[in-house]
C-alpha cells in the first residue's frame, strides 16, 4: 500500500526544458549526424528512464540553437527554434534538425558563446511543481570572446552581453542579481574540447558537467545517457 508521501510524489508535475546548442560549422560534419540522431531519440529515452523511477514528465520542451561564426558569414551564424513541446511538435523538431548542414566556420574559434548566451536568456518554464532547465552544448572548437569586433555587426543579437563575466552573472553564479536562470533548476552539459572558454566555464560556473570532445570521434551513446541521467536523477 502506498504511503501518503508516495502518493504526493506521484502527483507532482514535472517540467523539463532543454536547449540544444549545436555547432554547425564544417568541421562538425563527421559528427553532426550522430548529434542529430541522438537528439531525436532523446524524448522516448527520457520518458522510459522516468517511468522506471515511477515518475512521468508533465511537460517536455526542447529548443535548438545551431551556430556557426559571425566573423565568417553573419547571415547564418545563428539559426534557432522556439521552445517546442514534445511529443506534440516532434515533426517540427525533426524538420529543423534535418535541415542543419555542417558548413562554414572560417577560423577555428566559433560563435559558441553567443549561442550559450541565447540559451541562458531563453523563456524558461516557471510553473509546475518541479523544474529542470538544461543547456547542452555540442562543439569541437573554442569560441570567440564576447564583446569582440563581431558584436558590432548589424545581425548580432542585442541581448548578448558584452563579456564573459556578464554572461556568468546571467547564469547566476555567484549569487548574481542579474541571474536569468533558476538556481535549483539549471544545469549545463558541455560536449566541448579542453580549451577556453569551455575549461574556464567548467571551473568558474556552477552546475556544469564537461565531457571533452574531439572532431570526428562521434557522439557516444553513454554521453546522451549522461544528459538523461542529469535530468532524471535530479527531479
Amino acid at each position: 500500500m502506498s504511503s501518503a508521501a508516495d502518493q504526493y510524489r506521484g502527483n507532482l508535475q514535472y517540467a523539463v526544458d532543454i536547449v540544444l546548442c549545436i555547432d554547425a560549422t564544417g568541421s562538425m560534419k563527421p559528427v553532426l549526424g550522430s548529434v542529430k540522431s541522438s537528439a531525436m531519440t532523446f524524448q522516448p529515452r527520457l520518458e522510459a528512464v522516468m517511468q522506471e523511477k515511477g515518475k512521468s514528465i508533465s511537460q517536455l520542451r526542447i529548443k535548438t540553437i545551431a551556430f556557426r561564426d559571425f566573423g565568417h558569414q553573419e547571415d547564418d551564424a545563428i539559426e534557432s527554434t522556439d521552445f517546442l513541446r514534445l511529443p506534440e511538435q516532434t515533426e517540427t523538431f525533426r524538420t529543423f534538425l534535418h535541415g542543419i548542414d555542417a558548413t562554414g566556420g572560417g577560423d577555428v574559434p566559433e560563435s559558441g558563446l553567443e549561442a550559450l548566451s541565447l540559451a541562458v536568456s531563453s523563456p524558461w518554464e516557471k510553473g509546475l511543481d518541479r523544474r529542470r532547465h538544461v543547456i547542452v552544448m555540442f562543439t569541437d572548437a573554442p569560441a570567440h570572446p564576447l564583446g569582440g569586433p563581431h558584436s558590432s555587426l548589424q545581425s548580432y543579437p542585442a541581448s548578448i552581453p558584452p563579456s564573459s563575466d556578464d554572461l556568468l552573472e546571467q547564469w547566476g553564479y555567484p549569487r548574481s542579481q542579474e541571474a536569468l536562470m533558476e538556481q535549483s533548476a539549471k544545469r549545463l552539459v558541455l560536449f566541448a574540447p579542453d580549451q577556453e572558454p569551455w575549461t574556464g566555464i567548467q571551473e568558474d560556473w556552477d552546475m556544469v558537467l564537461h565531457f571533452p570532445s574531439k572532431a570526428g570521434d562521434g557522439l557516444q551513446e553513454f554521453e546522451m545517457d549522461q544528459i538523461i541521467d542529469t535530468i532524471a536523477n535530479s527531479l
